[in-house]
């Protein structure tokens, strides 16, 4: 198979419109066979219904010290943006490529499969890793079984390189998050005799409000890292609903809260300093009133918080694969703390900025995708030294 050029392969992901609701087979299909093309062999590793898959792929020898080269395959959605162009065709105007995706982080996997030539060519005396997971946009899903099979494999890379946009500036660290969804069960009656009911409604509103001083509390001065911003753990309620008329009192409402976690501090507290409130204060009062009301919460989703250190061995790396020693954070999540924690030191860093990402009209520069092209023969050389 002849090479192709990163903007030509970017063409063709962002022709496969990948949100996250739906399959990306398609993609995942066109990557294995374009890698097959060179040689490569990749393993799919499926979701429970086969509608989506990660891709894993090494290229060179089998031994430890590689680096993984990790991009999600899905987007999201472009529905109620206001698009000048179509969104899942790259245009080009002005030195931006646009696209759904192009910064967001289709533009890195571009890069990356058009280096693959380069990776096969080349006498590599360390392997690179190729890595590509689905649902990433939804919670960070399909990337652990991927994960649960590095984990299982005797030699570790040196290095997780994430292509989320950076301006190619290595990102060390970035919060945690944790969704949760509240269900408030009440009793309904009539209003007016509303004391005879249990308003579901006004119970979730004293947990928002609970939510509020345990956010109030986490912004303490004390609390503060001036590495993030902001520089210190939040909350904030997203989503509710209940009710079905003025004059019922509501036997259900719920509601979904986040809290995107600082590095070293367990999200979970959160939600469990809520679940004790709603046990302690609420729901014997509730029950007082109705047997069988209650308040329920379920988690759903959580990734892990990334902090690598700026003195590590894989700061110092990327630092040199990027020509930047600028190292920051970002507000955004990503995959990485989930590679940290399975062990392989993690790094974020790739081409177009965020500022970009999730809205209409996304792009990446011409020169930001020159400039990682330019990364990826760095990779090269380094595996093959």
């Amino acid at each position: 198979m002849s090479s192709q050029s990163s903007r030509a392969l970017l063409e063709r992901l962002v022709g496969f419109a990948t949100v996250s609701r739906d399959s990306n087979l398609e993609l995942i299909y066109f990557i294995r066979d374009y890698l097959a093309g060179f040689g490569v062999d990749s393993e799919l590793l499926f979701n429970d219904e086969r509608t989506k898959a990660n891709l894993f792929a090494s290229i060179g020898p089998d031994t430890s010290g590689g680096i993984v080269l990790s991009g999600h395959t899905d987007v999201v959605p472009v529905d109620g943006q206001d698009w000048t162009f179509d969104p899942f065709t790259l245009t080009e105007a002005d030195g931006r490529l646009h696209g759904r995706g192009t910064a967001d982080m289709k533009g890195f996997i571009a890069c990356v499969l058009a280096a693959v030539p380069r990776f096969v060519e080349s006498a590599l005396r360390r392997p690179v890793h190729l890595a590509f997971s689905y649902d990433e946009e939804v919670g960070c899903l399909g990337v652990r079984s991927m994960l649960a099979r590095l984990e299982q494999r005797p030699n570790k890379p040196r290095l997780c390189l994430i292509g989320e946009p950076t301006e190619l500036k290595p990102v060390l660290g970035h919060k945690g998050k944790l969704a949760m969804r509240c269900q408030v069960k009440g009793a309904a009656c009539h209003s007016a005799y509303a004391p005879y009911g249990v308003n579901a409604i006004e119970y979730a509103a004293r947990l928002i409000g609970r939510l509020g001083e345990i956010g109030e509390a986490l912004a303490e001065p004390g609390k503060h890292d001036a590495r993030f911003d902001p520089p210190y753990s939040t909350i904030q309620t997203g989503v509710i609903q209940g009710g079905r008329a003025l004059n019922i009192v509501p036997a259900e409402c719920e509601f979904d809260f986040e809290v995107r976690a600082l590095p070293g501090f367990d999200a979970q507290e959160v939600a469990d300093a809520l679940e004790r409130f709603a046990t302690d204060a609420l729901v014997p009062r509730m029950q007082a009133v109705k047997a069988d009301t209650g308040i329920y919460l379920r988690p759903l989703s959580a990734y892990p918080g990334l902090a690598t250190p700026a003195d590590s061995e894989a700061a110092l790396l990327v630092a040199d694969l990027c020509g930047c020693a600028e190292f920051g954070t970002v507000a955004f999540g990503t995959e990485g703390g989930l590679f940290d924690q399975a062990g392989i030191p993690t790094v974020v860093c790739g081409p177009g900025s965020m500022d970009q990402g999730h809205k209409p009209d996304e792009y990446v520069s011409l020169d930001q995708l020159k400039r990682c092209d330019e990364m990826m023969l760095r990779v090269a050389t380094y595996l093959g030294a």
